[in-house]
């Protein structure tokens, strides 16, 4: 079992940056795959970004490409999204996500809007 709790959204500029942060618990967080995906209203929940378990090996969404930049601390159970270069197509609740074989889980979302 992993408890997620993310961090770190809110209201920014078009242009601007803000950093996520996703701290984990209750299991060994250097097992696990850790994803950041993200849901605007009326649309799908999808993968924004991804971390191998070492953090050598990562995956980003065409959409937030060469702007986004995952990584995580395995010493402090914590991985981050650094986003920058916000546009408000950027605006969605932004989830943690875990991922171990068949088992997976997640945090309970961010707020994260751009807007001027």
């Amino acid at each position: 079992q992993v408890q997620l709790v993310e961090s770190g959204g809110g209201l920014v500029q078009p242009g601007g940056s803000l950093r996520l942060s996703c701290a984990a618990s209750g299991s060994i967080f250097s097992r696990y795959t850790m994803n950041w995906f993200r849901q605007a209203p009326g649309k799908e929940r999808e993968s924004v970004a991804s971390s191998s378990r070492s953090g050598g090996s990562t995956y980003y969404a065409d959409s937030v490409k060469g702007r986004f930049t995952i990584s995580r601390d395995n010493a402090k159970n914590t991985v981050y999204l650094q986003m920058n270069g916000l546009k408000p197509e950027d605006t969605a609740v932004y989830y943690c996500n875990a991922r171990l074989a068949s088992n997976t889980y997640w945090g309970q979302g961010t707020q994260v809007t751009v807007s001027s």
